[in-house]
């Protein structure tokens, strides 16, 4: 169990820094932001979007306010991070390699999570 409860904070932690990071280079370093997303084949207007869901997706993992609205946040996140992966290993700008730890980070919160905090 204690192993569950390192591994759950840690893959959190470590999810929390990445969105973070993420959502800080859409708000302040949105240039080069704006060219990942032309060069992907993305609408640039979803930029500021996604980073507020990013915000409000880590707000309702740690707020724990509703199972619902963590699975949600949960969904949002592995489903962006697998994207993100994709996205960047067909134009092979090798920037895929940060999405692979997203998805990872994602699905170890997730299920050591629902051992951890029921």
């Amino acid at each position: 169990m204690k192993i569950t409860k390192i591994a759950f904070w840690l893959s959190t932690s470590l999810l929390t820094a990445l969105m973070i990071f993420s959502v800080y280079n859409y708000f302040f370093n949105n240039e080069a932001i704006r060219g990942f997303f032309e060069a992907m084949g993305y609408p640039t207007y979803l930029i500021y979007p996604l980073a507020i869901a990013k915000i409000l997706g880590l707000i309702a993992i740690w707020g724990n306010f509703s199972k619902m609205l963590k699975e949600w946040a949960y969904a949002g996140f592995f489903f962006n991070t697998v994207l993100a992966f994709f996205a960047h290993y067909m134009i092979s700008d090798g920037q895929h390699m940060g999405a692979l730890l997203g998805i990872i980070f994602v699905l170890t919160s997730y299920f050591t999570g629902k051992r951890v905090r029921p």
